[in-house]
């Protein structure tokens, strides 16, 4: 998992604590749970019954009180979290996956570009050509300057996956990283079997 896989999937889960712990607090004040089933919520605890509020005359006075600065703040801290929220989505919107690749020099006068769509096509050609590989599917990300490979090979219910990972090695991304002049193309591999149907014995 990446560091952006991993940040992605803590702010959701926590976005979805939130929400959860939310939606039950207003599910359960408003269905009177805590009466028709004799629970006792803690001191202090809002919306018990269907009749409360968020925010009581009370409470809307004490905030009123606390001074000119108090309202200004507030939406001050409500706009820093919206463009936080604005640009963690337009970051998951951006291209995860590098428009074109230098080939044989430095971009743009020394080398050739080289589409990074038309890299993952060849190594999934000469992929699936392995002898036990069924399928293969080979994405491209990261960034121009420093791509890495994420491979998918499906193989046959036969083949041997240790076999299958070498050939890959030697073959296809041996062969991508000589045609793109990069000593390195840092891989991920995903292995799985083709599903079969199970034999008979008779």
């Amino acid at each position: 998992m990446t560091q952006r896989s991993a940040l992605n999937r803590s702010l959701l889960a926590l976005a979805g604590l939130v929400l959860l712990g939310g939606g039950l607090l207003v599910l359960f004040a408003g269905l009177d749970l805590y009466r028709r089933h004799h629970l006792t919520p803690p001191t202090g605890w809002p919306l018990i019954t269907p009749d409360d509020v968020l925010l009581g005359s009370a409470d809307r006075a004490r905030w009123s009180s606390q001074g000119w600065w108090w309202w200004p703040a507030v939406i001050a801290a409500l706009v820093l979290a919206a463009t936080l929220a604005l640009g963690w989505l337009l970051a998951q919107l951006s291209r995860r996956r590098p428009g074109a690749l230098s080939v044989g020099g430095k971009p743009p006068q020394e080398g050739v570009e080289l589409r990074a769509r038309a890299l993952s096509d060849a190594i999934a050609s000469e992929a699936g050509a392995l002898p036990g590989v069924e399928h293969a599917a080979v994405h491209i990300t990261g960034r121009p300057a420093h791509p890495r490979a994420r491979v998918k090979l499906t193989l046959t219910p036969a083949a041997a996956p240790g076999a299958a990972l070498g050939a890959l090695c030697e073959g296809p991304l041996n062969t991508a990283r000589r045609s793109t002049g990069r000593p390195e193309l840092p891989t991920e591999v995903r292995l799985q079997i083709a599903h079969h149907k199970p034999h008979r014995a008779e």
